[in-house]
Formats: C-alpha cells, structure tokens, sequence
C-alpha cells in the first residue's frame, strides 16, 4: 500500500509544551539579566560606600590644624579647593549634612578623593588655596584669568635715557613707571611726556646712527640727543623731572622750574627763561586736564587701586581702577568664571567658618558680590605689586589684608567707606563696573540668539547648546609660497582663541588648496576620531570650511576615510559676485545649498566664525613668509647664536639680510663671534 504524503496531525499538547518551554527559557534569561544588572548595581554601590567609607576615615584622621582641601571626581579632575581654620571641623561638615539637590550637594556627591595641606597659619592657607585655584581651575571655585601682563612705561638705563612703552620681565637696568590698565593710557602718558618734557622715544639702532635731527625735534617732541647739540645738562635735568612727574611730585617739579625761569631771568638769559615758561605752560595745561584733585591726591593717595564688583544674571564684573603718582590712569574689567557654582559653595564654607568659633556665633555675612571681590583680590594681588591702599565698593575679611600685608612686607589697608577724592573714585569704578557688566549681558544674549539661530538654521540636535562646538578651517598662501592651514574653535557661544591651532602645509603642489585642505583634515581628525570611539575625546557638532562644492568635496572624502559622520560637514561658498551677506551653505550629505539671508543671525555667526579663521590663517601666512625671505629663524636655529649674540648680529648689520650679506670676517668682527661660528652661521643663511 502506498504511503500518504499528509503530514500527521500536530498535536495541541506538544504546542502549548513548546511554547511553555519557549517562555520559561525567556523568563530565565531575563532573570539572569536582571540578576546580572542587580549584581552590577550592587557592585556599583558597594564601591560608591567603599569610596564614602575611606573618604569619612580620612576626614575623620585629619587634624585640627588650618590648611587647605582639595575635591576631586572620580576622572581625576579637580572640583574644588577650599581653605579651613580647622581642616577637620570644615571638611567634615560636607559628609555631615544632607545638601540635597543643590550646587554644593551635586558637588560632594561627585567627590571621590581628597587631598590636604596644613599650614602654620590662615594667611598662607589663603595663599597657597589661591595659588591652586590659579593652577588647578577647579569648577567649583570663582576663577579669574591669570592676566597680569600689564603694560609699563619705561624710562631706559641709557646715558641718554629713552621713554617707551613696555611689556614684560623687569630689566634692573631701566626705570619702570606703573603698572596702567591699558595700552592707551601709557601712550598718552608717553605723549605728555613728550610735550611737556621733549625726551626721545627713538629705538637706540636708530639713535646711533643719527646725524642730524628727526621730525620729532622739529617739531618740539623731542630736544634731540642723538645729536651732540641736544646732549647738554638741559635734558638730564628734564629726564629727572619727568622721573618726578611720573612719581606724582608734580607741586615739585613746579617749584623747581618756577625758580629755574626766575634764575634765567635774573642773569638776562630771556630766550632760555621763554623755554622754562613754554615748558611752565605745558605742565600746568596738563595737571588742569588730569580728572583727579592734585591737592587731595597726597600721601597714600598718590598710588590707590578703587576695586568695585557688580554681579547679575549669573555673571560678575570686578573693575579695577589704577591711581598712580596722583594721576587717575583708567580701569580694566575683568569677568570671572563659575560664579554660580562657586559662590553657592562659598556661601556653606563662610557658614561653617562662622560655626567654627564659639558656640552660637553668628556666621559673618558673605555676599556674591563679596566672594566675587575677595577672589579677585586673592588672585590678582599674588606676586604682584600692591599698592598700600586699596578701596573696595563691599567690606572684604581683614585677614586678606592681613595676608597681603605679609606678602608685600609692607602695612596694606582696605577701605569700604572712603571720603572726599577716593569716594568720587569710588563711584567711577562702580558706574565702570555696571557698564561692563550689562555690556558683557547684552553681547552674551546676542550671541547665544546667534547660536540657537544657526542649530534651528540647519536643523541640529543638540542636548546643551551652551556646549555647541564649531571647528572652522581656512587655507592662506601666497601664490603658493608659505602655505599655512588655520583651525579656530567656537564653544560656549564665544570664540576659543586658546583652543586655535595653525598647520604647516608641505609636500603638495604650490597653490593647490584642496590638497592643503585634506592634509589638514586628515591630520587633525585622524586620531580625534580614534579617541572618540575610545570615548576619550570629543568631535565638534559642526565642521565649516571656508569653500564650495570642492573644499566640500574633500572634506567628504577625508571623512568616509575615517567613518566619521558626513553631516558634520559644512562649507560657506561666496555668494554672487563674492558679496559678503550673500553667502551659501554647501552640505557634505546631499543636502540642497541653503541661502540663509543677509540679515540672518545664523550667517552672521558664521561669518564671524569664518572671518576669524581667515584672520588667524592670513596672520601665520604672512610671518611664516617673512620668516623664509629672511631667514630669521634659519639664524636662530644655529648652534651656539642665543638670544644676546643674535641682538648683537641683529644690531651691527642692521637686520638679518644685513647678517646674511656679510663675510666671514666681518662676522667674525662681532663680539662672541669665533671663526667656526661665523663659518656655521654663513652656511646656514646661504
């Protein structure tokens, strides 16, 4: 009998066993993932308590003795350095309250280790918790940048002292008047100096080789001492007397010329006694000018910093405002970060710092405005000149004048409530300081409109737009010599100039931009895009590149090289007739060109963006070139020329062509200079 070719019936009761068995596995491999998760968990935990445990047997062990503390994450990174009179009282009150969802409880919940140093006394635990906070950026402490570049105006060791502008390490060999908050306000003092005292301001390679008068003694700015007719008795005594002025002995140098002109006169030397009352003249028209009160601005007057802080909007504003020799030389401000952070955690330490003394005493009051200025005067002050008297617009803790005055072996004195001259000083600085802040506002909010303009302008996603990271590539060169590739950053809705990068562009064509572009793609994202599949670096949200459909078309390739997403990628084309306001967007992924419109705040972002990047490209174009036609860095890379034999080459031949164009022997006739140098240094500039 032939067999049938029906399958046989399935059996209901081997069905609903398979699937039983079916969700039973299932059910079993969800119970190991969770078992598994649980078990993670627990161990995430247990090493979470194991760290809070040894971190409470630290605090626990340290003494009663002033120091300084410092916070670190888990990474490694600094969060906050604090000073105590009482290391063990302060520190442990973190792990001793519950801080909830604030600043201060985010922070300790972030803590996985901390570091110590005790010190014989508050002042310098202030200074060494300042020292670090300059070195260590904590983002839990009020950071002001470490700017003390001040510019000086200096009065030359020369035998015929020079006056000019400086910027610097001190050189004992001169004078150095200042410090002034600004470039403008030395070059108006040296203009002064100037008119009213005609010292020169001509470099000494210059000096040397006068023969005659320049236009400056033409025209009264300078009596002429390059010459023998203008070295005479007459200018040293002007160079003292605007050493006198610059000190604030004004009243002084009045007097002495008074009596000069009158000493002139009574010898019958009118033309000599017209010069003196000329000079009279100037002096007197230049004191009435000057905004501060001679006559109040005596004694400790003479030299005064005004200090005043403004904070709003979660940012702040210190202006620093500079009296030097009597005279009010201007104010500077300065812009701290993470006051928000910061001063919520000032705010916990200045109250435990109150519960450190007796029972019930009431913890001292401690504004923002107040953590913002003592910061600042921390900071700013160490390793710095201090001038004596120092005027604050809010009452600052005595013991920071008291560290000052150990630092700077001199009596400082801080005033909150001054009177006469330093009150009308005082207000200035104020009204400075609220200026500068609601302008620093006003420019913020315009930028962060800009940002969000430009992520709704291309339709990205991003989580933190206060983080929104843009690197911009431009290409510079001269006809093909010197070619260099510029990378500038945007970030936190301002340009990054710490960040920016230059590349040297070698081995390809002269001219040939789109192959300068893939080399510096390639070589700035090559290994950028390694870490960040490692998790240790971070790519930009947007690449813009200063091109069109080519540069675009490159920076594609170099990107599918390296398997990094093409959306990344944006060029700015010049628009019709290369128009600025008419500029295109060109995507890397296909997408249609975006003309976003003149008055767009997404273009204007990108076209700042874009500028700076050209600005820094062309600026390391230009040097890199005169760098090659000169060979100035061919002389400095020649064994055995420092600093002081290349000035000396530098001064005798009157530049490097000079050095190049000259002979061994005549190399050999600078000082310092052997034989097998000068052979060295001729075949490296030839």
């Amino acid at each position: 009998m032939q067999a049938s070719s029906v399958p046989p019936a399935t059996d209901p009761t081997d069905t609903a066993q398979l699937g039983a068995q079916q969700q039973a596995q299932w059910a079993e491999e969800r119970a190991q993932i969770e078992a598994a998760e649980a078990q993670r968990v627990a161990e995430v935990e247990a090493a979470a308590r194991a760290v809070r445990d040894k971190l409470l047997a630290e605090v626990a062990a340290l003494p009663g003795l002033p120091g300084v503390y410092r916070y670190f994450d888990a990474q490694d990174q600094v969060l906050y350095v604090g000073k105590a009179k009482s290391l063990k009282k302060r520190v442990s009150s973190y792990f001793q309250k519950d801080h909830g969802g604030t600043r201060i409880g985010l922070m300790v919940a972030r803590i996985a280790r901390l570091e110590t140093t005790v010190v014989r006394t508050e002042a310098e635990a202030l200074l060494l918790e300042n020292n670090l906070i300059k070195a260590l950026n904590p983002k839990f402490n009020i950071l002001f940048r470490d700017d003390k570049s001040y510019p000086y105006l200096r009065l030359s060791g020369h035998a015929w002292p020079r006056v000019s502008y400086y910027r610097g390490a001190v050189d004992k060999r001169h004078r150095y008047f200042g410090p002034f908050p600004s470039a403008w306000a030395v070059k108006e003092s040296i203009q002064l100096i100037q008119k009213v005292f005609r010292l020169r301001t001509c470099e000494d390679t210059v000096f040397n080789n006068r023969s005659r008068p320049c236009l400056l003694y033409q025209i009264r700015r300078c009596s002429g001492p390059c010459v023998p007719e203008g070295q005479t008795e007459e200018y040293r005594r002007d160079v003292s007397n605007a050493e006198r002025f610059l000190l604030g002995e004004t009243q002084e140098v009045m007097d002495g010329l008074q009596a000069l002109m009158m000493s002139h006169a009574e010898k019958f030397e009118y033309e000599l006694a017209a010069e003196v009352r000329n000079q009279i003249q100037s002096l007197a028209k230049v004191l009435q000018q000057q905004a501060v009160d001679e006559n109040s601005a005596t004694g400790r007057d003479r030299d005064v910093d005004i200090l005043a802080v403004k904070v709003q909007g979660g940012r702040a504003c210190v202006n620093l405002a500079m009296v030097r020799g009597g005279r009010h030389l201007g104010d500077r401000a300065y812009f701290p970060k993470h006051v928000e952070e910061a001063t919520a955690v000032r705010l916990a330490d200045v109250e435990d710092e109150g519960n450190e003394g007796d029972e019930g005493a009431e913890a001292p009051r401690s504004s923002p405005e107040r953590q913002v200025l003592e910061a600042f005067m921390a900071q700013h002050y160490l390793d710095a000149q201090v001038p004596s008297l120092i005027v604050v617009s809010e009452p600052v803790d005595e013991g920071l004048a008291e560290a000052l005055t150990a630092q700077a072996g001199y009596k400082i004195t801080t005033q909150a409530q001054p009177r006469g001259q330093r009150r009308i000083w005082q207000e200035m600085c104020v009204k400075g300081a609220e200026l500068a802040l609601a302008r620093l506002l006003s420019e913020e909010g315009s930028q962060q409109a800009r940002t969000q303009a430009l992520l709704d302008a291309l339709d990205l996603s991003v989580a933190e737009p206060d983080a929104f990271r843009v690197e911009c590539f431009d290409i510079s060169h001269t006809a093909g010599e010197a070619t260099m590739a510029s990378c500038v950053v945007f970030e936190g809705h301002q340009m990054q100039s710490s960040q920016y990068r230059r590349y040297n562009i070698e081995g390809i064509t002269g001219g040939d931009d789109y192959a300068a572009m893939r080399q510096v793609l390639t070589r700035r994202y090559s290994k950028l895009a390694e870490a960040a599949q490692l998790g240790t670096g971070r790519l930009p949200d947007l690449v813009l590149v200063d091109g069109g459909k080519g540069q675009v078309a490159m920076a594609r390739e170099v990107f599918e090289e390296l398997g990094l997403d093409l959306s990344l990628i944006v060029g700015v084309e010049k628009g019709e007739g290369r128009k600025v306001g008419l500029e295109e967007l060109v995507f890397a992924d296909g997408r249609e060109k975006v003309y976003l419109g003149r008055d767009s705040a997404a273009l204007m972002l990108v076209a700042q963006i874009r500028d700076e990047a050209h600005r820094f490209a062309i600026t390391g174009m230009r040097a890199k070139r005169a760098s090659a036609r000169t060979g100035g860095s061919r002389l400095e890379d020649v064994p055995g020329v420092g600093p002081k034999k290349r000035a000396q080459l530098l001064q005798r031949f009157g530049g490097v062509r000079g050095v190049a164009a000259a002979s061994v022997d005549e190399l050999c006739s600078v000082k310092g200079i052997s034989r097998e140098l000068a052979e060295e240094i001729y075949r490296a500039l030839h």
